[in-house]
């Protein structure tokens, strides 16, 4: 019988070419955004409050922020990761500590149905509103969408995807991480069992390769 496998895949600069909420401040937010990012990053603040008021220094419309998700760019080689998913019957959640607004548009735009565990941004009126269904008291890493309570299922292997701080927690909860950026060297430095990836081209090739081990 073959092993469940549940695979946990992270969306700005993952799944993405780049940070999409990071662009979106840049574009249509007071630049104080940023003074209140390194509030973050100095741990002053946690993610809750650091988005928090960095949506409140948001200007942009509804049709505005929908065309602007609708130019992120997905890393061509994350087609061929899902398509091996659904031949092999392997879950998919995208877990993210970004906004959900952005992610539902760009896989809608690439025809993808996928779960997807994210901060939750309503237009209400005239103004943006955030809010964190997935929050959760004594996250590891203090994120907003805290996003260990997704890898634990019991018998199901656990695998990460992903490239940053909101990934730390989870690193350490999963059976497989393939990891990029900070969220490699962080795996590195605490000597959590990982790949390390630069792109979906080589996490398809390492997944693969682990998928036939595991077949029984």
């Amino acid at each position: 019988m073959q092993q469940k496998i549940h695979v946990s895949v992270d969306f700005d600069g993952t799944i993405t070419l780049q940070d999409s909420t990071k662009r979106l401040f840049d574009r249509y937010a007071d630049p104080t955004w940023m003074d209140v990012e390194r509030l973050w990053e100095a741990g002053s603040i946690n993610a809750r409050e650091c988005l928090s008021r960095q949506i409140a220094l948001l200007r942009v419309s509804p049709r505005e922020y929908d065309e602007f998700a609708a130019s992120i760019e997905i890393d061509p080689a994350f087609y061929d990761f899902i398509k091996f998913c659904e031949r092999a019957n392997i879950a998919v959640t995208v877990v993210s500590d970004g906004l959900d607004r952005t992610i539902d548009v760009v896989l809608k735009r690439a025809g993808l149905k996928l779960k997807v565990h994210a901060n939750r941004l309503e237009w209400r009126k005239d103004r943006w509103h955030v809010s964190f269904p997935g929050a959760r008291e004594g996250c590891g890493t203090y994120s907003a969408n805290c996003k260990c309570q997704f890898a634990e299922t019991k018998d199901v292997m656990q695998v990460l995807i992903g490239d940053g701080r909101s990934d730390f927690c989870i690193a350490g909860k999963c059976d497989l991480v393939l990891a990029k950026g900070s969220l490699a060297d962080y795996c590195r430095e605490r000597l959590i069992n990982h790949f390390p990836i630069s792109n979906f081209g080589n996490a398809n090739q390492l997944f693969a390769k682990t998928f036939e081990m595991i077949k029984v």
